[in-house]
C-alpha cells in the first residue's frame, strides 16, 4: 500500500469538510478491492485515492490505528447522489453513469457480474425516477458518446423505456427492476455483433443470421455463468423476442411472459429510433405511429407510445412560426411541448438557447424536424443542460 502526497485539488474546501472515522465504515472496505472513497489523514489531508487497494489486514488495521478519516460526502451511494445532487450535475451523473452501465455489460461474464450490474444500474434508475423527461432525452438523443458501444447503449434505451412503460402500466417496483434488468441484458450475447451490423453496409452474412437466431439462449447460457439464478429473470430473457401467436424465435412458443412482452416491444421502438448506416433513425412521431399499426390495441404499445408522446423530450421540433427548437420537457398535453428555441423566426441560430412553451397560436409546435435536416451546432453537454434546468 502506497499512500499518494496531498495536492492542492485534494485538498479542496477541507475547512468546510463533514469527516468520520475509517474505522466507522470498516464494512465498506475489503483487503484487495479498490476502496470506493478517498480515505484521509487526521488533518484530512489525502492519504489513500478512491480505487486503491489495501494489501493486507495489516495494513487496513493500521489505518484504523492512525485515525484514518473518511469525507461523509463520499459516503453516499451513486444512487443517492443521483436522487440528491443539484439539477445542474444531473447531465455528468447521467453521462458517468451510461457508461458505467455499458462496461459492466460488456464486462459480462465474469465472478461478481451481478453485484457489478446491480451496482451500476441502481444510480441509472434513481436517474430515470427523478426525471421522467431527462431519461426520455437519452433514449432520442443517444447519449453515452464514444465511451459507449452501439450494443450496450441500446440495452440501456430499451432497459430506461422497458422501465417507464411499467411504471405508467402501475407495475409493483420488483417488476419494474426486473424488467429493466432483462432489458439490459436480453442482449448480452451479441453486443458485438449489434455494434457490426449497425455499420455494415451489406446484408447480414448465413453466421450473423444464426448468431441473431441464437441469441436469446446464449445469452441466458452467460447469465447462468455469470450467477445470475433467478429463474424468472432468465426466461424473461429466453422468450424476448417470442410472440403470443406463436411467430417468434427462438423456440416459436406462445407463453410469452408480461416481461419478456414488454422487452420485446421496447427493443422494437427504440430500435427505430436508433440510425444504422444502411437506415436513419425513424423520428418519434413516425416510430410511435408504426407501433401502433405494427401491433394495435395491444396495452403495452398503448402506454409506450403515451409515455414517449408525439414530441418526446430530445427531438427537433418546427414552430408554427419558423424557429427551430428541441424539446426539453413534455407539456401539459402531448401536442404542447416545453422546448427550447435554437433558431429565431428567419432560421438565425440564437445566442443562447431560450426556453418557451408551445401553447399558444405562434409558438405552437408545426412538424419534428429529421436529424439529418438540423444545421445548428449545439454540444451534447449543453444539450443535457437545457433538459436539466
Amino acid at each position: 500500500m502506497s499512500f499518494v502526497a496531498s495536492t492542492p485539488a485534494s485538498n479542496h474546501s477541507k475547512t468546510n469538510m463533514q469527516v468520520t472515522a475509517l474505522s466507522v465504515v470498516k464494512q465498506r472496505i475489503q483487503v484487495g478491492v479498490p476502496l470506493p472513497f478517498n480515505v484521509r489523514n487526521a488533518d484530512k489531508t489525502l492519504l489513500l485515492a478512491r480505487g486503491q487497494t489495501v494489501g493486507s489486514q495489516a495494513q487496513l488495521d493500521a489505518l484504523f490505528e492512525r485515525g484514518a478519516l473518511v469525507d461523509m460526502a463520499e459516503l453516499q451511494t451513486a444512487a443517492e447522489q443521483a436522487l440528491q445532487a443539484p439539477r445542474d450535475q444531473l447531465p455528468r451523473l447521467w453521462s458517468q453513469n451510461m457508461v458505467r452501465v455499458g462496461m459492466a455489460l460488456q464486462d459480462a461474464p465474469h465472478e461478481g457480474f451481478t453485484g457489478a450490474l446491480d451496482d451500476a444500474a441502481k444510480p441509472v434508475l434513481s436517474l430515470i425516477e427523478r426525471d421522467p423527461d431527462l431519461a426520455i432525452f437519452q433514449v432520442l438523443r443517444h447519449e453515452g458518446g464514444a465511451q459507449m458501444a452501439y450494443g450496450a447503449r441500446r440495452s440501456v434505451h430499451t432497459a430506461i423505456t422497458a422501465y417507464l412503460v411499467a411504471q405508467r402500466l402501475g407495475w409493483e417496483a420488483s417488476d419494474m427492476e426486473r424488467v429493466f434488468k432483462v432489458a439490459l441484458t436480453s442482449n448480452i450475447s451479441m453486443l458485438a455483433l449489434q455494434g457490426q451490423l449497425s455499420k455494415q453496409t451489406t446484408a447480414p452474412t448465413r453466421e450473423q443470421l444464426a448468431d441473431l437466431q441464437s441469441h436469446p439462449l446464449r445469452s441466458v447460457q452467460m447469465l447462468a455463468l455469470a450467477g445470475v439464478k433467478d429463474p424468472d429473470w432468465l426466461g424473461a430473457v429466453a422468450s424476448h423476442h417470442e410472440r403470443e401467436d406463436g411467430s417468434g424465435y427462438p423456440s416459436g412458443c406462445t407463453d410469452v411472459s408480461d416481461i419478456a412482452s414488454l422487452v420485446r416491444r421496447a427493443d422494437v421502438y427504440t430500435s427505430k429510433l436508433a440510425s444504422r448506416s444502411q437506415r436513419d433513425a425513424l423520428a418519434a412521431d413516425q416510430a410511435g405511429r408504426q407501433m401502433f399499426m405494427e401491433d394495435p390495441g395491444h396495452p403495452m404499445t398503448a402506454a409506450l407510445v403515451k409515455e414517449f408522446g408525439i414530441y418526446p423530450p430530445g427531438c427537433h421540433v418546427r414552430l408554427k412560426n419558423g424557429a427551430l427548437a428541441i424539446v426539453v420537457q413534455r407539456g401539459p398535453t402531448v401536442a404542447t411541448p416545453i422546448v427550447a428555441c435554437l433558431t429565431n423566426e428567419r432560421g438565425v441560430p440564437l445566442p443562447a438557447p431560450v426556453r418557451i412553451e408551445t401553447n399558444s397560436a405562434s409558438h405552437g409546435v408545426a412538424a419534428i424536424v429529421a436529424e439529418r435536416s438540423v444545421n445548428v451546432s449545439i454540444t451534447a453537454d449543453k444539450l443535457m443542460a437545457l433538459v436539466a434546468r
